[in-house]
C-alpha cells in the first residue's frame, strides 16, 4: 500500500492490479457527516465515495485487506479481492461506479485514492458523536 504524494492520509487503491479495493458501507447520515469531517481536515483525507440510488448508504473505498480487521459498529466492510472494485480513472471522465445500483458522491480523479481506514474510523466515530448530540437536543 503506497501513500499518495499529495497526502499522508489518502492511500492508493490497487486499481491497476488484482487487489481492488474494499468497501466500507455506512448509513447515509453518518457517511455524509464523515465526508464533511474528512474534507475539512488537512490534505486529501477522503478518497472515492459511492452512494446507493435509494440514498440509504454511502460506501467508502478503502485499501484491500481492510475488511479483515474492520470492527466499527454500525458499518460493514466488504472484502472484494478485486471483484468489480477495480476503478481506472481518466482525469476528465469518471468511470462507471463499480457497484451496481450506485453512483459517485466523490468520483475518482486523476489519482487512485482510497480513504485511509484509520482516518475513516476516527471520522465515523466523530460523526456518530455529532449525530447523537444533535438528536439529543430535540
Amino acid at each position: 500500500m503506497e501513500t499518495s504524494p499529495s497526502s499522508d492520509r489518502a492511500v492508493a487503491c490497487d486499481a491497476g492490479g488484482d487487489g481492488g479495493c474494499d468497501l466500507v458501507t455506512v448509513p447515509t447520515r453518518q457517511g455524509l457527516e464523515a465526508v464533511d469531517i474528512l474534507r475539512r481536515g488537512a490534505g486529501e483525507a477522503v478518497g472515492r465515495v459511492l452512494h446507493d440510488h435509494g440514498c440509504d448508504t454511502l460506501g467508502f473505498l478503502v485499501p484491500p485487506g481492510t475488511a479483515a480487521a474492520w470492527d466499527v459498529p454500525g458499518s460493514t466492510c466488504t472484502e472484494t479481492d478485486g471483484r468489480g472494485m477495480r476503478v481506472d480513472a481518466t482525469p476528465d471522465l469518471a468511470p462507471e461506479p463499480p457497484v451496481e445500483g450506485s453512483d459517485w458522491l466523490l468520483p475518482p480523479g486523476g489519482a487512485d485514492l482510497a480513504t485511509d481506514p484509520a482516518v475513516l474510523r476516527a471520522a465515523l466515530g466523530e460523526a456518530a458523536r455529532l449525530i447523537e448530540a444533535a438528536d439529543s437536543c430535540r
